[in-house]
């Protein structure tokens, strides 16, 4: 888990990110030019990745960030820096035809990106809503249009169902989205996870602030009193909801009376925007609409 002093750039850099990059659309949708045989990509941002594998563009990608993690073939793949950062010296000497990225941490790395004659093509997603034409963009610069667009209808079906399901549902549960717990985090309006926890049926406590991901106070918690509270990261030393269950003074909050307090999540479901994102909106569903956690 990276220092939650940085957290938001971290989740820019994840989406995934998606959260503070203008726009989904790169300015050129068209395929890029390759020299020879197959094009050579190299992504710096983990959603990236998972949708090149998805689209079955996976033997195109020749670079990868320590951070691309999935599927297990992206492993394989040479690691060319960290997360936003890739080595410009590993980038000139393995010639991709294209670099692709969410966000850069230093946009000047773009420029230089730029200078060594390589293209580059910016995809950022914002709502789960982006990632099917973020999907159907990557399929034509690849050349892989069929794969990408059958998957974005599929996904952008999926959301409608859930969205179906949300809308027709009243007395919707409010749900607290532990994203760190030293100090305390969680996503507001207009964030991506409080997009999830909306297709999912849940209300979001942290709708209320008009910020993508903020700090907050236990009391500011214990006072908007969740129904279910998610934990997305891993305790040091007990499960992260044991933690939370035993915290002075949360024992008024509903989630805590009724045990619904949950951890051991995929985080690459929730916070890395990508072809996955369903299976993360069933995931949440299931945990807002469990009435009590079992075993406790």
């Amino acid at each position: 888990m990276p220092n939650f002093q940085r957290l938001p750039i971290a989740l820019v850099l994840c989406c995934l990110l998606h959260l503070n990059v203008t726009g989904c659309t790169p300015k050129q949708d068209k395929p890029v030019q390759r020299e020879k045989g197959k094009l050579r990509i190299v992504s710096l941002a983990p959603s990236l990745t998972e949708m090149i594998f998805a689209i079955g563009a996976g033997d195109e990608l020749v670079g990868r960030t320590d951070a691309c993690d999935w599927p297990a073939a992206a492993q394989r793949i040479a690691v060319i820096g960290a997360f936003g950062r890739p080595s410009l010296e590993l980038l000139a000497s393995i010639q991709p035809d294209l670099v692709i990225d969410v966000d850069l941490a230093d946009q000047e790395i773009g420029k230089k990106i730029t200078a060594l004659g390589i293209q580059r093509k910016t995809f950022a997603c914002k709502t789960p809503d982006d990632i099917p034409a973020v999907l159907k963009k990557l399929g034509l610069v690849t050349g892989h249009k069929r794969e990408a667009d059958s998957l974005a209808l599929s996904i952008s079906n999926g959301l409608a169902k859930f969205k179906n399901k949300a809308d027709a549902e009243t007395n919707k549960n409010t749900v607290y989205l532990e994203i760190w717990n030293d100090p305390f985090w969680t996503g507001g309006q207009g964030s991506y996870t409080s997009a999830l926890i909306a297709y999912a049926g849940g209300e979001n406590i942290g709708d209320v602030v008009k910020k993508e991901y903020f700090e907050i106070s236990q009391e500011w918690i214990i006072n908007k009193n969740p129904d279910v509270i998610a934990c997305m990261y891993m305790a040091k030393t007990s499960s992260a909801s044991e933690d939370v269950l035993n915290r002075p003074g949360w024992n008024t909050i509903n989630a805590v009376k009724n045990h619904r307090v949950y951890d051991r999540f995929d985080n690459n479901l929730f916070l890395r925007p990508g072809p996955r994102v369903l299976e993360g909106i069933e995931q949440l569903y299931k945990t807002i609409h469990t009435e009590k956690k079992q075993g406790l």
